[in-house]
């Protein structure tokens, strides 16, 4: 716990002031644990930078996806002709790891969907993918979209967000060896209570991911708090 705490710190103090940071905490019912993350999203004049640390915390019969166990991801999109008509469009590079045995490096392009408000936005990834440690693909490629619809129904301070990952894997762990392709989304549906505080849910569909062969459903219910 230490530990979590230090690094949700050195976060905030190195971004908060300006940056998009957030701290999520959910409880999975699916997988019976909680989990907290730590999300930044910050714009410059040559691009923009994007990571989240996930923090899992359950009990020692859950198996390692739950036992104080860490996954980041750390995103880069670099974008030097802003004032051109290419302006939607950067160059991606993407570093995703943690403690589960293995760890992925994908370069490639991304593309900035939005409304005229910016109240509706969707970005597209397409990237190659090169594995280490345990994980192997036949096929590295990943394919993303993230999206972001605010004041959903009317209703002011309604967001439904979220994103789906479409990627090769040849399967982490041995029930998985005959798969290919790995999927996971993660929708969810946030209400902001005040300035800083959000309720919400998040609904986790997954295909071949976390150790489990075929589709799986985990809905979830959290808090988030804006800085």
């Amino acid at each position: 716990m230490k530990k979590v705490i230090i690094s949700i710190a050195a976060v905030l103090v190195a971004f908060a002031a300006n940056a998009q940071t957030n701290l999520q905490t959910f409880y999975d019912f699916g997988r019976d644990y909680v989990t907290t993350t730590v999300e930044m999203f910050k714009g410059d004049e040559y691009g923009d930078t994007f990571f989240f640390i996930d923090h899992y915390f359950g009990q020692k019969d859950q198996g390692r996806s739950a036992i104080n166990g860490t996954y980041f991801e750390i995103e880069r999109g670099l974008n030097f002709w802003q004032d051109t008509k290419l302006k939607d469009l950067s160059a991606h590079v993407e570093y995703d790891g943690g403690s589960f045995g293995s760890s992925i490096f994908s370069l490639g392009a991304k593309y900035f969907l939005h409304s005229a408000d910016f109240s509706k936005t969707f970005t597209a990834y397409v990237m190659y993918d090169k594995h280490f440690g345990a994980g192997t693909a036949d096929i590295p490629v990943k394919i993303s979209g993230v999206w972001g619809l605010n004041d959903i129904f009317g209703l002011k301070g309604l967001v439904f967000k979220g994103f789906f990952d479409f990627w090769g894997n040849n399967g982490l762990y041995a029930d998985l060896s005959t798969t290919k392709f790995s999927f996971l989304a993660e929708p969810q549906l946030w209400y902001a209570v005040g300035k800083h505080l959000n309720l919400g849910t998040e609904i986790e569909l997954s295909n071949n991911f976390l150790g489990h062969k075929g589709f799986m459903v985990n809905p979830c219910l959290g808090t988030k708090w804006n800085f």
